[in-house]
């Protein structure tokens, strides 16, 4: 069978790996336009990071910073609009899945006019502003994906715009930027990591390269369950997180996901459950289920983890999330 691995990327890892490779973004353009979120990047020193680097190269740049969570296509076309008003020639998003995602339409948006029927279509020319991505959370791998997904409220679910075209140039990961983050978004974030991970062994797309970045990935979350649990992660374990959300990342950009995100979709959408929760709810139901034709796969997940049953996964997994929010009769059968 043909299999494909595709992951054209650039990644750098490491504290300070902006400053350190400041030429990289001085190749980009001579104005950025920022995507960001209202504050995180803002307390979290990676904002004071690149704009010192830009002033230091030169370079002009103007900020989108609202960027709210799960951005909406409406979002995307705003960003665009103001990339083109202030004549911005490549992006550098900041933050986490929101800003990434929302970074990558604007990307496509603010070269190609496309109408808002047709901006799922997949049908794209290459002309796409270049982009640099600064992750600050480790969960969504959007850094190393060719995914933007949008809340589409017209669906009423999220819907993803898939194409090679939007590919970020540069990644840079760099985990003293998550050092404040809260344990709630930590716990969520390395979820959504593993589901990509645990999601894409899964995936008929699976190659042998795909699941050597998976294992590698689920192995690095694993390890981290106790300090996640006990909320005492060390700087180190940051570090790992990070690099395994990355991996993770590159696993769907070849593999895509499953049905647990098709469901999450809905939990995020209609109940407000975080992504990464959403997926963490149905993960284990998920596990169990392809068990039964696929044991031998789902032992080797396990593996992973150090774990022998999808039992023992699913109270990992309680442990993280803490009670569950309720749905009713009604709403399953919707």
């Amino acid at each position: 069978m043909s299999k494909l691995y595709y992951m054209p990327t650039k990644v750098i890892m490491g504290n300070g790996c902006i400053a350190a490779n400041s030429g990289l973004l001085a190749d980009m353009g001579k104005k950025a336009l920022i995507v960001t979120g209202r504050h995180s990047a803002k307390a979290n020193g990676s904002l004071v990071d690149v704009i010192a680097v830009l002033n230091a190269n030169k370079q002009e740049y103007v900020i989108f910073d609202s960027v709210m969570a799960n951005p909406t296509i409406e979002c995307a076309y705003a960003g665009a609009a103001f990339a083109r008003e202030n004549s911005a020639d490549f992006v550098i998003a900041i933050g986490g899945g929101s800003p990434m995602d929302a970074a990558k339409a604007m990307a496509l948006l603010a070269r190609q006019d496309i109408r808002e029927e047709d901006l799922f279509s997949g049908v794209y020319s290459g002309d796409v502003l270049p982009m640099a991505f600064v992750p600050t959370t480790a969960g969504t791998g959007s850094e190393v994906t060719q995914y933007s997904i949008l809340t589409n409220h017209k669906a009423e679910t999220k819907t993803s715009i898939a194409s090679p075209v939007i590919f970020p140039k540069l990644a840079f990961l760099d985990a003293r930027y998550m050092e404040g983050l809260s344990y709630t978004t930590t716990i969520n974030t390395a979820i959504d990591a593993l589901s990509h991970s645990v999601e894409g062994m899964l995936s008929n797309r699976a190659s042998t390269i795909s699941d050597s970045l998976a294992m590698e990935s689920i192995r690095l979350i694993a390890s981290c369950f106790e300090s996640l649990k006990n909320r005492s992660l060390t700087r180190e374990q940051r570090e790992s997180l990070l690099y395994a959300s990355t991996l993770a990342g590159m696993v769907i950009a070849n593999t895509g996901t499953t049905a647990v995100h098709a469901m999450g979709y809905s939990l995020t959408y209609y109940k407000d459950i975080d992504h990464g929760r959403a997926n963490g709810l149905l993960l284990a139901a998920f596990l169990g289920f392809v068990e039964k034709s696929l044991p031998d796969r789902v032992r080797t997940i396990l593996s992973g983890m150090k774990l022998s049953a999808v039992k023992e996964f699913s109270s990992v997994l309680e442990d993280l999330l803490g009670e569950k929010e309720s749905i009713s009769m009604d709403e399953k059968i919707k």
